[in-house]
Order: structure tokens, then sequence, then C-alpha cells
């Protein structure tokens, strides 16, 4: 099973953080921060998903499926590096 990654955008120093869940624990472990410049792609689709995050008409469907777009540009990134 893949692991799943949370993200987040620090807007001061527009970075993408990226951290994990312990698995079988509430603990959420920092995994690294990427600068914008380093992928434009994933900080958008980040940026989105947290959008859709905060809308008033939350949509899970639309949520799930902008997430799973950051899971796997993240795993393209890690396989890049």
């Amino acid at each position: 099973m893949k692991k799943s990654f949370l993200f987040a955008i620090d807007p001061k120093t527009e970075e993408i953080l990226v951290s994990a869940p312990e698995k079988g624990s509430n603990k959420i472990n920092f995994i690294e921060r990427i600068q914008r410049q380093q992928n434009e792609l994933l900080f958008q689709a980040v940026a989105d998903l947290t959008s859709i995050a905060k809308a008033p008409d939350f949509d899970m469907a639309n949520f799930k499926a902008k997430d799973k777009v950051c899971q796997t540009t993240y795993n393209k990134h890690v396989e890049n590096k």
C-alpha cells in the first residue's frame, strides 16, 4: 500500500510542506519542504486543494480528486530527485 501524504503551503516562503501520518498513530511526521520554483505544478495542485477545502460549499468528490493529483504529482517529484 502506498503512503498517503498531507500537504500544506507556507504563504510566507511559498513552500510546500509535506507530511505523512504514522501508521497506527495520531502522530504526523514532517517529511520535507519544497520550494515553489522546484515544482510549480505541485504548488498549484496544493493551492487548489487548499481552496477546495476552504470553500463554503465543500465538495468531497472534488477534494478527493485533487488530493489524488497532489499524491501522484508528489510521488513523481520523489522519483525524479
